[in-house]
C-alpha cells in the first residue's frame, strides 16, 4: 500500500489510538475491527515483494530448486519488522520421487530453530499407500515440527470420486502414523471443485492463491495462504514461495505435533 498523508483530525485519532494499542501489547492491526481491516497488500522491500496486511505470521517452501540454502541467514532475515516464522519443505513425490535436497534442509533447518514442516507431491495415478510409505521412509517428526502436508494440484484421468478417496486415504495414515492432524495443500480453484466437501472439513486448510489480494473474499476455511511465489530471502537464491498463517504464533504451535 503507497503511504498516504493523513489530513483530517478523525484518521489522525485513528492512528493514535491503534498505535496506543501496539505499545500496550497488542499486535500491528489486531485489535481492528473487521470493518476497518485492510486488504491491500503492503510493500516489503526486504522480501521484493508486496505481503498481504494484518498478519503477523509468515513464512516460505522450499524444494530442490532453491538449490543449498544459507539457513543462518534465512532465520536472521527481516523487512520492516517481518521475519520466517516457518518453512515448508518438499520430501517426496509419488511412489519413488525422494528431494535431493531434503534431508539437509530438515536437518539446518532445526539447527537454527526454525520451525519446519514436510510435505509430499500427490501423484492420482498412484496409490495413496505407496506413496506414504515413501514419505514416512523419508520425514521423522519431533516435538513442535510442523504436521506432514499433502500436496495436491493435478487430477489427470483420476475419476473425482477415486481421487477423494485415496486422498482422504493418505491423509488418515498420516494422522495414524505422525499422532497429528495432517495439512491438506492445493490451490483455489481445485480446492473448490474437489475439496470443499465435509469429509476434509476437519483437515487444516494451505490455499495458493496468487491473484487476490484478500482470500477470505473467497473463502474463510483456510489456515495457510501460499499468495507469492516472487518473493527474495537472504541465505536463498532464486525466487520463493511465499505464506502467511490465519492466526498468531502461539496457534501456529497448537497445530504442531506435540
Amino acid at each position: 500500500m503507497k503511504a498516504r498523508k493523513v489530513l483530517i483530525s478523525g484518521i489522525t485519532i485513528a492512528v493514535v489510538a491503534i498505535s496506543t494499542l501496539v505499545f500496550v501489547g497488542y499486535p500491528p492491526f489486531k485489535a481492528m475491527s473487521r470493518s476497518l481491516r485492510r486488504t491491500e497488500k503492503v510493500n516489503f522491500p526486504g522480501f521484493g515483494i508486496w505481503l498481504p496486511p494484518d498478519y503477523v505470521v509468515h513464512g516460505i517452501d522450499i524444494s530442490k530448486h532453491q538449490g543449498r540454502i544459507n539457513w543462518e541467514s534465512v532465520s536472521e532475515h527481516v523487512s520492516n519488522d517481518i521475519g520466517i516464522s516457518f518453512i515448508f519443505m518438499k520430501a517426496t513425490e509419488g511412489k519413488s520421487i525422494k528431494d535431493v535436497m531434503f534431508q539437509d534442509n530438515w536437518k539446518q533447518a532445526q539447527e537454527v530453530n526454525m520451525l519446519r514442516g514436510a510435505y509430499h507431491f500427490f501423484r492420482p495415478h498412484l496409490t495413496a499407500d505407496e506413496q506414504f510409505i515413501l514419505f514416512k521412509s523419508q520425514v521423522k517428526l519431533v516435538k513442535e515440527d510442523l504436521p506432514p502436508v499433502l500436496d495436491v494440484e493435478i487430477k489427470g484421468s483420476c475419476p473425482p470420486a477415486r481421487l477423494k478417496k485415496s486422498v482422504k486415504r493418505w491423509l488418515e495414515m498420516a494422522e495414524k502414523y505422525y499422532g497429528v492432524t495432517p495439512i491438506l495443500y492445493t490451490n483455489y480453484s481445485f480446492y473448490s471443485h474437489y475439496f470443499s466437501g465435509k469429509e476434509f472439513n476437519r483437515y487444516p486448510l494451505w490455499i495458493a492463491h496468487y491473484a487476490t489480494d484478500d482470500l477470505n473474499r473467497l473463502t474463510t476455511k483456510w489456515n495457510f495462504w501460499q499468495h507469492n511465489e516472487s518473493g527474495r530471502v537472504k541465505g536463498i537464491k532464486g525466487d520463493v514461495d511465499f505464506n502467511v498463517f490465519k492466526g498468531n504464533f502461539n496457534e501456529l504451535l497448537k497445530l504442531c505435533k506435540k
